[in-house]
């Protein structure tokens, strides 16, 4: 992936009302005269489709101008700057992310569905894994993408104090699994190398010049052994069919972990 973008860069009080403006909780004041040709959701929209096309380093106020046909300055009036476009465009791309799970199978249903529709999310829009999580953007979809799971999670009756931790490491969790294929996509079309041609090449090398490798890392070889999953003769690349695997593991193992603090706490 490329660089970390901090949310919260711009001015705070624009973009905490732009970001709420479709709420009710900032007052619209239209203005006189014809509509103008132009919009706030239409120039996010922009810079998404932007974003999405051709990642987070593309995205520019230029950019999302020439997207629109207009020229960069035409965007300034709606919107401050490219720190409040990517607070909105996180946002709204949240807005995607489904809301009513239902309980009734039970919470941990739930959840997997959850987890499975967020990293579908995330390899949709790749670029808003760029946006740390370390501040968050403060808006109403974010909220409502956090109400939602705090609702599943509330379900399993444990205390707020254990909920706080859990929904953080979920978070944690899914993003770092769906990030490791983001970055194997890109990494692919950057270079224009598989990861199974990078890994081919590298590992005969290695092979030559290390050839007392398996005695010295015989943990290791065993883990590639006996652990690999096998070929299968779908397109999906290894690496990615890897990390699908190891996402379904992985979250099995933390609701197995949520479940036995649900039986501590009764």
């Amino acid at each position: 992936m490329q660089v970390v973008v901090f949310a919260g860069q711009g001015d705070a009080r624009r973009s905490i009302a732009l970001l709420w403006r479709e709420t009710g909780a900032v007052p619209a004041r239209p203005a006189p005269g014809p509509k103008p040709a132009l919009s706030v959701d239409a120039i996010v929209d922009a810079g998404i489709a932007v974003a999405d096309a051709e990642g987070m380093a593309a995205l520019s106020m230029r950019a999302v101008g020439e997207h629109l046909g207009r020229t960069a300055m035409a965007l300034y009036t709606y919107v401050p700057g490219k720190n409040e476009l990517v607070d909105l465009m996180h946002d709204r791309a949240l807005a995607e992310l489904p809301t009513g799970y239902d309980l009734a199978p039970g919470w941990r249903a739930a959840l997997t569905s959850w987890a499975e529709d967020t990293w579908a999310f995330y390899l949709r829009h790749p670029w808003v894994l760029q946006v740390s999580q370390a501040r968050p953007v403060l808006g109403p979809n974010e909220y409502v993408a956090l109400e939602t799971v705090l609702r599943l999670l509330f379900a399993t009756e444990l205390p707020a104090s254990a909920v706080r931790r859990i929904v953080g490491t979920l978070f944690h969790f899914v993003r770092g699994a769906a990030r490791t294929v983001a970055e194997s996509r890109l990494a692919a079309a950057t270079t224009g190398v598989s990861d199974e041609e990078w890994w081919q090449a590298r590992s005969s090398v290695l092979g030559e010049v290390a050839p007392e490798f398996p005695h010295h890392f015989p943990l290791l070889v065993r883990l590639e052994t006996e652990g690999a999953a096998p070929a299968t003769d779908d397109e999906v690349p290894h690496l990615e069919r890897e990390a699908r695997t190891t996402f379904d593991v992985g979250l099995t193992v933390l609701l197995d972990g949520i479940e036995a603090a649900v039986d501590r706490n009764r």
